[in-house]
């Protein structure tokens, strides 16, 4: 490219994002930027490899961010079985080391850079809402994250708070887990709150007999076994089992989120994000998001004075690798190991 770039990625289950940024730049816009599937390539090394290749840039730093847990560069990214060595890659691309984050805890670096059109606000809070961010995404998977905040600045830290036991609220959720218990050895959050997830929600009503449907669109659905099946469905009004799916989704989507919320004392906000909220943008009404995540009994005034806000861009994971990189090429974040 002639211009001395950082490389940013945000690694996910289905899509991989890539992006060029310009070193000394990097606020929130890609010199080039690409989003891959994933299933075309074997592992992040090929995947990368290919990415450098197409653009020859001269590389100062590198940081991906990766749905996974990391430690000390190397870790498997979660649904797609990629293991991966940041040292290696490193190698292999010619650099001094390139940094590897959690997906989520790139979020958290992001949030800065996204603009004003990237957030849509569900509840504002109290006015002088300052302290801890929580963030959870539901995708491929259900990440979580927060940032803790100093006084001054927000640092995030990673979570796998996505993979903790789920827990129902009502009779209707019990009887989910039940069915989900036959058919799992370990319900999650994420096995719930994810693209997977609300396929199982579908195929649990269609089993118990809730909601009504063509049988031919029913059958399409379980044939082709894909989430976007469901999405389509849903939020053209073309199937009841399907609507009822998408409001079971939201609605512990809004539970796990105040979970998360009171567990890190996110008095600074709440971030909801990943692809599900924003396919199912059109059936969310903020009004019953916010009955649900606040619901805690004697927490719910604490929960009503956190801003709680849906991240409509897909870029802030992309976005904060790269304002990561940027950190520790200029000495930023140069303490910190990952």
């Amino acid at each position: 490219m002639g211009v001395t770039t950082l490389l940013a990625g945000d690694i996910g289950g289905t899509h991989a994002r890539l992006g060029l940024f310009a070193a000394g730049a990097a606020t929130g816009v890609a010199c080039i930027q690409e989003t891959l599937p994933t299933k075309k390539f074997s592992g992040l090394g090929e995947l990368v490899r290919h990415f450098v290749q197409q653009h020859s840039p001269t590389l100062a730093g590198a940081c991906l961010a990766v749905a996974g847990p990391v430690k000390d560069g190397r870790g498997v990214i979660t649904n797609l079985d990629w293991s991966f060595d940041a040292a290696a890659l490193a190698q292999q691309l010619g650099l001094q080391r390139i940094y590897i984050l959690n997906d989520l805890e790139a979020v958290g670096y992001g949030l800065s850079s996204l603009p004003a059109s990237g957030l849509m606000t569900l509840s504002p809070g109290v006015a002088s809402a300052r302290g801890n961010l929580a963030i959870l995404a539901a995708g491929t998977g259900l990440g979580q994250c927060a940032c803790y905040f100093d006084g001054a600045v927000h640092h995030p830290f990673a979570s796998q708070g996505g993979h903790a036991d789920f827990a129902p609220r009502n009779d209707i959720e019990v009887e989910f887990l039940r069915h989900l218990m036959g058919k799992f050895p370990h319900v999650s959050y994420e096995r719930v709150l994810s693209g997977p997830g609300l396929l199982e929600i579908f195929k649990f009503l269609q089993a118990t007999g809730r909601g009504e449907e063509p049988a031919e669109l029913t059958a399409a659905i379980l044939k082709d076994g894909r989430t976007e099946a469901v999405v389509n469905a849903a939020v053209s009004g073309k199937s009841e089992r399907c609507a009822i799916a998408a409001r079971m989704f939201l609605s512990m989507l809004a539970a796990e989120a105040g979970n998360l919320a009171l567990k890190v004392m996110a008095r600074g906000g709440v971030y909801v994000g990943g692809g599900m909220p924003r396919r199912l943008l059109p059936l969310l009404s903020a009004a019953e998001f916010i009955h649900d995540f606040t619901a805690k009994g004697a927490m719910q005034d604490l929960l009503t004075a956190m801003p709680v806000h849906v991240i409509l861009s897909d870029d802030a994971g992309l976005l904060g690798a790269a304002r990561y990189a940027e950190g520790n090429v200029s000495g930023l974040f140069s303490s910190q190991e990952k």
